[in-house]
C-alpha cells in the first residue's frame, strides 16, 4: 500500500502500549499494569497529534529519537499536541527495552505495538524488511495528515523540525522556509504589490 500523504485521513487504530512515565513508579501487581491501550477513539477536540514510527527496539538510532521526543515533550504539550510512538516489535520487548535503557525509563508518552503490522501497512510504512519505516505524521485535530516524512533507517529525524512544523501548521498562515515562531508570515497581497512596483 502506498504511504499516506498530506490531506489523507489518518486511519483508526487500537493498539496496546507501554504506559508513559517512569516505569519504576508504576504501582504494578501484575504485568498488565505496565500496559495500556492507545486508540484513535481517544482523541480530544482541539488536540494535534504526532505519530512516529521506529523500526526496532534494542537498536542504536531509535533510542536517540525517543529520547529527543521525551526531552521536548513539554514543548509539544504547550502546542496542544500529543505524541504517540509505534513499532512493529511487541509490547514486552518495548517494556524490557525501556526498563534497561537509562534514557528510556521515563518516556512521557505511550509507545505502542503493532504486532500484526495491520496499522503500519495501512499507513503505508511497512518496508520490505518486515518492519516499519522511520516515519512521522503530524495530524490536525480532525485527524487529517498535515505533514509526513520518512527517513532512512540509519538517519534519525529532527524533533526540533517536527516542533517547528507543528508551530507553523497551527498558524494556518503561509510560512517561509525555516520560519520560526514569532516571525512574520507571508502576505500574498503584499508580495504581489511589491512585484507590481
Amino acid at each position: 500500500m502506498p504511504i499516506l500523504t498530506v490531506g489523507d485521513k489518518f486511519p483508526d487504530f487500537d493498539l496496546i502500549a507501554v504506559k508513559p512515565g517512569d516505569l519504576v513508579m508504576v504501582d504494578a501487581y501484575k504485568q498488565e499494569d505496565y500496559f495500556t491501550r492507545v486508540s484513535s477513539q481517544d482523541r480530544r477536540p482541539g488536540i494535534w497529534t504526532v505519530v512516529f514510527f521506529w523500526p526496532k527496539n534494542f537498536s542504536f538510532v531509535c533510542p536517540t529519537e525517543i529520547t529527543a521526543f521525551s526531552e521536548h515533550y513539554q514543548e509539544f504539550r504547550v502546542h496542544n499536541c500529543q505524541v504517540i510512538g509505534v513499532t512493529t516489535d511487541n509490547e514486552y520487548s518495548t517494556f524490557a527495552w525501556r526498563r534497561m535503557h537509562p534514557d528510556l525509563r521515563a518516556v512521557p508518552f505511550p509507545l505502542a505495538s503493532d504486532l500484526t503490522h495491520d496499522f503500519v501497512r495501512e499507513c503505508g510504512v511497512l518496508n520490505s524488511g518486515g518492519v516499519c519505516d522511520r516515519a512521522t505524521f503530524i495530524l490536525d485535530p480532525d485527524w487529517n495528515i498535515q505533514h509526513v516524512s520518512v527517513a532512512a533507517s540509519n538517519v534519525g529525524r529532527s524533533v526540533m523540525e517536527i516542533i517547528r512544523q507543528v508551530e507553523a501548521l497551527q498558524t494556518g498562515a503561509m510560512c517561509f522556509a525555516d520560519w520560526r515562531a514569532g516571525q512574520y508570515h507571508i502576505n500574498p497581497l503584499e508580495e504581489l504589490r511589491e512585484i507590481a512596483v
